[in-house]
């Protein structure tokens, strides 16, 4: 399921809050619930310092003269991808750079092992929990600018169409030239840049989104949630809509990922992200809502046509966009060694796919990314990989079952803090779900999807009283007026 971006936006440190003090203890109350600790233990930082200090034996290919740069959030510092862009004849070559975190973490080394165990970076409003120790993740191992760092290399051919023709990857010294920023970016396509390396991630990415609805696909572009707390001292919650460039970057690395499962596929081992079609009840359901935020799915159209038709600037559509998730479920991964499994497709995907452009903030890309370097230069996969293989789906489905876990209480300690202001009053709603337990509706001034108590028909229009919102518990009471 797409991480939900969540984001407490800056306040005077001085600031006394009570609520926003409960909120930020709350945060802090979900990490130990799930077991997400920022400290590594004594062991696992001794380990990551040392080989911070000792640098890892360095591939022989050379290609710092080549002009990567990376695309994230401001604030980022685990970054994992690079990218240069060319043109290639009337087509396109992507190169595609995948920091090298194999090189920094021994197999069955205390890194390992905690990694194994934590599985992926855990994301929360005013913090993330790495995968991997600071020091390595965001520093020797991050593909910081200026910074000579090894590299998986992905060598991408695309046709005019931006049809994939040919894939290599390779290991390679890289050394990225700049760092940007989405908004940045952003305002320079939106000012008519002539900068090839945007006009080309444009064309590209379009390219590749035209793709995508030619297969069937459907990209999940998530809106950000942004808690701000007024002058007044109550919360507000705001849909930021994502960026037409983050929607390109994001398929600059469906991409990589389709090119890492043609691959394995071909070379009968490897792991894949794998996806059923969504399940009718959450099909129904999310047409409710769609209904419900004035957005009516029509029968005929797929879910990626429909998705890609909202508006992102209308905050009804952002919130739909959001409440999408649920169409996203019941992903998981599956290796093969040998026999190729029947279930290779990812249904957002519409193709195979693999993950294997996240290593640093995700624990199964730093096993694809060394199966598929073997694969591409004809030799064996290392039997430590092969090994481990089996095993990487059930780490990766507890470690999202954390993840996920923490993604709904914050959002449910959010939601309760922004509501609390508010306890008392009405709000008009649509329901979108019932069930033994009473109601599912859709608030329609705010972005909120809230339990309620009472009777209400599938997709009827009702008045819900705010009875609490314990922002310490996350739970919220509605009842219908």
């Amino acid at each position: 399921m797409p991480h939900r971006a969540i984001r407490l936006a800056p306040v005077d440190p001085t600031t006394s809050d009570t609520v926003r003090d409960t909120l930020l203890a709350r945060f802090a109350a979900i990490r130990a619930e799930v077991g997400a600790s920022e400290v590594f233990p004594p062991e696992v930082q001794a380990e990551a310092d040392r080989l911070a200090q000792t640098p890892p034996a360095l591939p022989e290919r050379d290609e710092t003269a080549v002009p990567f740069v990376t695309l994230d959030p401001p604030t980022s510092m685990d970054l994992d991808q690079a990218m240069c862009l060319e043109r290639d004849g009337d087509g396109y070559r992507v190169r595609y750079a995948i920091a090298d975190v194999p090189a920094f973490v021994e197999p069955g080394g205390t890194i390992d092992a905690e990694a194994r165990r934590r599985g992926q970076t855990i994301y929360c409003p005013d913090l993330r929990v790495p995968l991997h120790p600071p020091v390595l993740s965001e520093g020797a191992a991050s593909l910081l600018p200026g910074e000579v760092r090894p590299a998986f290399v992905w060598d991408l051919r695309l046709d005019a169409e931006g049809e994939g023709t040919s894939a290599e990857v390779y290991r390679a010294l890289v050394r990225s030239v700049e760092r940007f920023d989405y908004a940045g970016v952003q305002e320079l396509v939106d000012a008519g840049t002539t900068d090839e390396r945007w006009v080309l991630l444009r064309e590209i990415g379009e390219r590749r989104i035209r793709q995508e609805q030619l297969r069937g696909g459907a990209s999940l572009p998530m809106p950000e949630q942004e808690v701000h707390l007024g002058d007044d001292g109550n919360f507000t919650l705001a849909l930021r809509p994502p960026r037409t460039c983050e929607d390109w970057n994001a398929q600059i690395s469906l991409l990589t990922g389709m090119a890492a499962a043609d691959l394995m596929l071909h070379a009968g081992m490897g792991i894949l992200r794998t996806m059923p079609d969504a399940d009718h009840d959450a099909v129904a359901r999310f047409r409710r809502q769609a209904k419900a935020l004035g957005a009516p799915w029509p029968a005929e159209q797929g879910y990626g046509d429909f998705l890609r038709s909202l508006d992102r600037d209308d905050p009804r559509h952002l919130a739909l966009i959001h409440a999408a998730t649920a169409l996203f479920r019941g992903a998981g991964y599956t290796p093969f060694d040998g026999d190729v499994p029947e279930q290779v497709g990812h249904a957002a995907v519409a193709e195979a796919y693999a993950h294997v452009t996240a290593p640093l903030r995700r624990l199964v890309d730093r096993f694809g990314l060394v199966v598929c370097e073997a694969i591409s230069a004809d030799r064996e996969v290392p039997v430590w990989v092969r090994k481990a293989l089996p095993s990487i789906p059930e780490l990766m489905k507890e470690s999202d079952r954390r993840a996920g876990a923490a993604d709904r209480m914050c959002a449910d300690a959010v939601e309760a803090a922004v509501l609390h202001a508010h306890v008392g009053e009405t709000f008009d709603a649509v329901v979108v779900d019932r069930d033994d337990r009473g109601l599912e509706v859709q608030l329609l001034e705010i972005p909120v999807l809230a339990r309620a108590k009472g009777q209400g028909d599938l997709g009827a229009s009702v008045s819900v009283r705010l009875e609490s919102a314990d922002v310490a518990t996350g739970q919220v009471r509605f009842v219908v007026a």
